[in-house]
């Protein structure tokens, strides 16, 4: 039976929220040990970059996720800086995905490190906080991933609860006590709320849940209009949103901000096949095909432009390559400095490369096949072209790791 999404009633819900602490950070320390107890952030390496992820460690001299680089870098000079590598986490959280995808019914991926899922009705064969228990302690001995988790009736009331049982913890809400737990935390505490929204409830002396809770909805609803009839309703633990069955992601991109503005056409044309290779391996190690390939060049005026065109399905080097470059030349302005180049690639299906009897030769087969395998034990960048080289920024850099890369000189360029 296909299943569009959940439909449990408020009535006899179970809702657990399941977050992986410092993801990021996490599986740095599981790739090099001397990182453990150590202030990590990982982000932009350069003083526009801004922070990704930091360790508990980090978070200690005031530095949060989404906070320049060099402000971070002030408030701690010795944190270890590592410009990270989504295909390594990308990698970590599909091993993730499927020992929860084995565990339960029904479940949501919100994020690269953040799980919903439905046990509605699972406590008459199991019980609910048990499962989730041993499904905690599976992901960590399996993975050696840290996680917390929330139990609750509905999504708000356990992503919160998550919040509160970090670092590497769990915390079950028995039902009926959603109001009275919620009531000493701060606003901030609740998902809607962010920064200005924040600011706003600041302005009006309500910086605890229990203020809203106390407040008629009807008052919040003519300050803060329908903003402030959903606050009401989640301040007070009421969320009807169901869990949406977890789907594959339909398309994969990766973008460069320079740390100057550049016309450099040897660097923008290096790293724009850097990216190209290296998604096209994302491909194949996903067992994927794109059938669109979209460009993006943002100016430094900040004017962003793209262009897309269609291809048939492929996740080939010689195929996908010369395609990406063909639609930077066709959309460079040469007379205007780029501030950030892209690549996306989407309409992605599962299934491996289809040979063409004309032009696929056995070489170009058994190539990928081993440039694949080197990059799947020695990492993404072990193997690439050189001509790419120079785009050292779009996979982790690794400060303790002295490994060269192999070169390939292109065979097409």
């Amino acid at each position: 039976m296909n299943v569009t999404k959940s439909s449990y009633s408020t009535t006899n819900s179970q809702v657990l929220h399941l977050d992986l602490d410092s993801f990021f950070v996490s599986v740095e320390r599981l790739l090099d040990s001397r990182l453990e107890d150590r202030p990590v952030l990982i982000g932009g390496t350069t003083d526009r970059g801004v922070v990704a992820s930091c360790s508990y460690e980090a978070r200690k001299f005031g530095i949060h996720s989404a906070m320049p680089m060099k402000m971070a870098r002030q408030l701690c000079p010795e944190a270890v800086v590592i410009k990270g590598n989504s295909a390594t986490y990308s990698k970590h959280s599909d091993i993730v995905t499927e020992i929860i995808q084995e565990a339960v019914p029904l479940f949501e991926k919100t994020s690269i490190d953040e799980f919903y899922a439905d046990l509605t009705g699972m406590d008459r064969f199991f019980g609910c906080a048990k499962l989730a228990k041993e499904l905690r302690q599976k992901i960590i001995k399996e993975t050696g991933l840290p996680n917390s988790f929330g139990l609750a009736v509905n999504k708000t009331v356990s992503k919160v609860a998550t919040g509160e049982a970090k670092p590497n913890g769990q915390i079950e809400i028995q039902r009926g006590t959603e109001r009275p737990f919620l009531a000493p935390l701060s606003v901030r505490k609740i998902p809607m709320v962010g920064a200005k929204m924040y600011q706003t409830l600041r302005n009006l002396g309500i910086r605890q849940v229990k203020t809203i809770q106390d407040m008629p909805m009807d008052m919040m609803e003519n300050v803060l209009g329908q903003h402030g009839k959903a606050l009401w309703k989640k301040a007070n633990g009421m969320d009807n949103s169901p869990v949406i069955p977890y789907s594959e992601r339909k398309s994969i991109s990766t973008e460069r901000t320079f740390d100057r503005d550049t016309t450099d056409m040897v660097k923008l044309k290096g790293i724009m096949l850097a990216m190209a290779e290296n998604l096209a391996y994302q491909l194949r190690r996903g067992k994927k095909l794109t059938a669109c390939i979209t460009v993006k060049i943002r100016y430094s005026d900040f004017q962003t432009h793209t262009l897309q065109e269609r291809i048939p399905y492929s996740s080939a080097d010689h195929i996908i390559i010369p395609k990406v470059l063909d639609l930077f030349h066709r959309i460079y302005n040469r007379r205007l400095l780029v501030r950030l180049i892209g690549v996306r690639f989407s309409h992605l299906v599962g299934g491996g490369q289809q040979i063409n009897l004309f032009e696929d030769t056995e070489e170009y087969i058994n190539l990928y096949q081993a440039m694949d395998s080197i990059r799947e034990r020695f990492g993404d960048r072990a193997v690439l072209r050189a001509s790419g080289i120079g785009a050292k920024t779009i996979s982790r850099s690794n400060p303790f790791d002295g490994k060269a890369p192999l070169l390939l000189a292109n065979r097409r360029s």
